[in-house]
């Protein structure tokens, strides 16, 4: 186990079967859909060429925008920015362009095994990101209430930290039957995971994370639970997360979505431009040597600023160059929230329910500031007052109750320039930056990390200026990432399972949501695959198209895996 506090009981077993990230929720085998000879479906040749809006140039728009493509469909991307959303790969002015910052999504668990699917199929590489205490990261320091531990292992830490771990596993079996839900999803074994999920949800929806701690003897020990909070684990601390609903918390760790984590070498953002630019083999309708790049000359269209429906039930958009272009369906793929206030919409595109579940959805916050320096100096070895060895890395992967939280270490291999993660952060920890500019952010994080490493001169190793960013005051995204809070699962089921819209009136149908923050997995980028295929399935069936009978599609196989109904009285 590579976490601070592992987040799964360990198997004695080692040749268990991988888990997947199909969730709890909705247990329907996306890597099988796409791995699949038949395809994902097809439409009647009377459809081919249609065009379908595409709104949103992140992950989930250009995987929904790729696939209707190979439809013999004709989508059409409006990207307010630039492609990649919150896949936001940047450099450093004036550096080594192999230097670079992931603003976004920077590390992926192999249970993402759609997104994989993809990283494969555009032939990037991927390696092992280095989180506290994971086998690739050379050293990690935990720095609580001014008290700093060098560890290489958790076996390296105080007892307390164990102790802590053993609560953890402790609460996770006692409320949460996380070793039966584990040994399910490595299954698929849908009956199961369905009988336990559906009891977890009707008990837990009301339960926030930290009531859940509360709740178990195992963490009757405030101590315990302020270090649970502070150190966390897989990634770090998860104190921000407390006030979330603990069905959020409960996906992550069945799905071991927290652990082993990759990085995409060369930057996350490679993807949806690679998919972008990418021309299929199989493709129905286009010829042979068709992109999404070559469908738009090279360019999405812009921003979109109004949506509306038009005579028979068509979805009518209007971008910022005032073009108004009126299609048989559409796909949102852009953050929820953008439906309030940057594009003006109908009342009449969502049935009102939905409208109450959009504005319901919180997200939570998030900064980072990288830094590139001339090597990964962190290696050096330190030495003592007396300057003798210690034997220990000169600093080191550091979680810390100070204002940097997190601080991660980057290098491209010995003496070649690398990047520090400063600082990476959520909600009210992200908070305390947002006024500070990108200089202002970098002193104060120097300050803290010279407070835990007095010896090491960070700055005289840095190389250019820092680049950051506090999502939360980015005009397209305003957050992160959705995190539901206690009673909030009956919004986002409606918000997931609307890609079937048989069950909706003939004038709520046509425009699908898709991406992140309409997934049960928001702040993987693996949930914005799933919500894109999800959302594809609906075009094509809205369009008259099916399935191959050997390829079940997600709504063919809904009946038996739609996720727990709540009732709403």
């Amino acid at each position: 186990m590579t976490s601070t506090v592992p987040n799964a009981i360990e198997h004695a077993d080692k040749h268990q079967p991988p888990i997947t990230m199909f969730g709890p929720d909705f247990p329907y085998a996306y890597d099988d859909f796409l791995a699949h000879p038949a395809g994902l479906g097809q439409i009647p040749a009377t459809g081919h060429g249609t065009e379908i809006a595409v709104i949103g140039g992140g992950l989930s728009g250009i995987v929904a925008a790729y696939e209707l493509m190979k439809m013999g469909l004709k989508p059409v991307v409006y990207e307010a920015d630039e492609i990649g959303g919150r896949l936001r790969t940047v450099g450093f002015d004036g550096c080594d362009p192999s230097l670079i910052a992931e603003l976004g999504a920077m590390r992926f668990p192999p249970s993402s095994t759609a997104l994989q699917h993809y990283i494969d199929l555009v032939g990037l590489e991927t390696r092992p990101f280095p989180n506290p205490l994971a086998e690739v990261t050379p050293s990690t320091v935990v720095d609580l209430k001014g008290e700093a531990h060098y560890a290489r292992t958790i076996d390296d830490l105080p007892e307390v930290y164990r102790q802590v771990a053993a609560a953890w596993n402790a609460c996770l079996e006692e409320g949460a039957d996380f070793s039966a839900m584990n040994q399910a999803m490595r299954e698929r074994d849908v009956p199961r995971i369905r009988e336990i999920w559906a009891r977890l949800v009707e008990k837990l929806d009301d339960q926030t994370f930290y009531g859940f701690l509360c709740d178990s003897e195992a963490f009757k020990s405030f101590r315990h639970r302020e270090i649970f909070g502070q150190v966390g684990f897989g990634t770090g601390g998860w104190d921000t997360d407390f006030p979330n609903s603990i069905l959020e918390i409960l996906r992550v760790v069945y799905t071991e979505a927290d652990d082993h984590h990759r990085g995409i070498v060369g930057g996350s953002r490679q993807l949806p431009l690679r998919l972008w630019e990418r021309e299929p083999q199989k493709i129905v309708h286009w010829p042979y040597g068709t992109s999404l790049a070559k469908l738009h000359d090279g360019t999405p269209k812009p921003a979109v600023t109004r949506l509306n429906r038009t005579a028979g039930n068509r979805i009518t958009v209007t971008d910022a160059h005032g073009e108004i272009r009126t299609y048989r369906a559409a796909i949102f793929t852009a953050q929820s929230w953008m439906l309030l206030s940057k594009v003006d919409c109908d009342d009449s595109l969502f049935p009102i329910d939905h409208w109450t579940a959009v504005e319901r959805t919180h997200y939570m916050e998030s900064s980072k500031l990288f830094v590139p320096v001339d090597r990964p100096f962190w290696l050096d070895k330190a030495v003592d007052d007396r300057g003798n060895a210690t034997g220990r890395d000169a600093m080191s992967m550091t979680l810390t109750d100070r204002m940097t939280r997190g601080t991660y270490l980057l290098d491209n291999g010995p003496d070649r320039p690398a990047v520090i993660c400063l600082s990476y952060t959520w909600c009210d920890d992200s908070l305390k930056w947002l006024p500070l500019s990108a200089n202002e952010r970098m002193e104060v994080m120097l300050k803290s990390l010279g407070e835990i490493y007095p010896k090491v001169d960070i700055r005289k190793h840095i190389i250019g200026s820092p680049v950051t960013v506090s999502w939360e005051s980015e005009p397209h995204f305003m957050g992160a990432f959705k995190a539901n809070l206690p009673g909030h699962y009956r919004y986002q089921r409606r918000l997931f399972t609307h890609f079937m819209q048989d069950r909706l009136p003939e004038d709520k149908r046509g425009i699908f949501l898709a991406g992140d923050d309409i997934s049960w997995t928001a702040g993987w980028a693996e949930g914005a695959v799933q919500t894109a295929l999800n959302a594809v399935w609906g075009v094509m069936h809205h369009l008259g198209g099916a399935t191959d009978p050997a390829n079940p599609g997600p709504g063919d196989l809904y009946d038996e895996i739609a996720p727990v109904e709540l009732p709403e009285e």
